[in-house]
């Protein structure tokens, strides 16, 4: 028995010597000392990642995102400090565990290159912001409205309404079309005729029926000219300015309602045809 008692278990001390009272009373202490910074450390980090946010929340023209995602970081480099000031508490060296998590960190980063290149997309599309919520965007061949943006992807509503996900290391390396920046669009048709219409006439018909929309902007100047002599029709090449808003119903509306005016004013709108001659026996 007497032999266990003086057996050592930590830091040289014995059984005997850590059911000493003044050891239990030193213990004890550290644990209370160590709950005590576990609270603080806790409150500070709460603390702080709300007084972040409330950063980004009360400014409008900052990104809100950008802010969520540095209250998370400021929160857990805190608690980070916290833990160790824990295990100081205890003894406990601290180079060692640093040195530890370093060395794991290494391992998990190699093994998950895939997700840490997206995170940093991520951390890149939230800092630089080329894109933001409710904009109209083409990236990596997908075409949508952004819905989410987030660490790891970007969430995409199609056309279709359908959701799309794209990898942000996709959305970060990839040219990125993003619509709804500029308030204007050019919209552009190419309208052609037959080669005995009167090009004078086709082009006032095309004009007055564009620019008698309200949608069509009348600066910059409407383009409207012969641009190509095909083999079966002569090709007017139109561009006009119009909202960003109103892009895709404007060029709908207009190629029927231009076809129609032609068909009024009796242009000549001509389609391939094919002669067949069969060869006499």
């Amino acid at each position: 028995m007497q032999d266990l008692f003086e057996t050592e278990l930590w830091q040289g001390k014995t059984v005997a010597d850590l059911l000493t009272l003044e050891f239990l009373a030193s213990a004890a202490g550290s644990v209370i000392a160590a709950i005590a910074i576990l609270l603080l450390g806790w409150v500070i980090s709460s603390w702080l990642q709300h007084r972040v946010e409330n950063l980004g929340k009360r400014h409008k023209h900052l990104d809100e995102m950008l802010f969520e995602f540095l209250a998370s970081i400021v929160r857990y480099v805190v608690l980070g400090f916290t833990v160790l000031f824990v295990l100081n508490t205890f003894g406990v060296k601290t180079t060692s565990v640093v040195a530890v998590i370093g060395a794991a960190g290494l391992a998990i980063g190699l093994a998950l290159q895939g997700t840490l290149s997206n995170v940093a997309a991520g951390v890149m599309l939230i800092l630089f912001r080329p894109i933001k919520i409710g904009d109209f965007v083409e990236i990596a061949g997908e075409m949508g409205t952004i819905k989410q943006i987030n660490l790891n992807y970007t969430v995409l509503a199609d056309l279709s309404n359908v959701q799309v996900i794209v990898p942000n290391s996709e959305v970060w390396g990839n040219v990125i079309t993003n619509y709804s920046v500029n308030p204007t669009r050019r919209a552009e048709w190419t309208f052609g005729v037959g080669y005995g219409a009167n090009l004078k006439t086709a082009e006032d018909i095309i004009r007055s029926t564009i620019m008698s929309d309200e949608r069509a902007h009348t600066d910059p100047e409407p383009f409207i000219q012969v641009n190509n002599l095909n083999d079966s029709s002569v090709d007017f090449l139109v561009r006009v300015w119009c909202s960003a808003d109103d892009y895709f119903a404007f060029k709908a509306d207009m190629t029927r309602k231009v076809k129609e005016a032609l068909d009024e004013g009796g242009v000549d709108i001509p389609f391939p045809t094919r002669t067949i001659v069969q060869a006499a026996e």
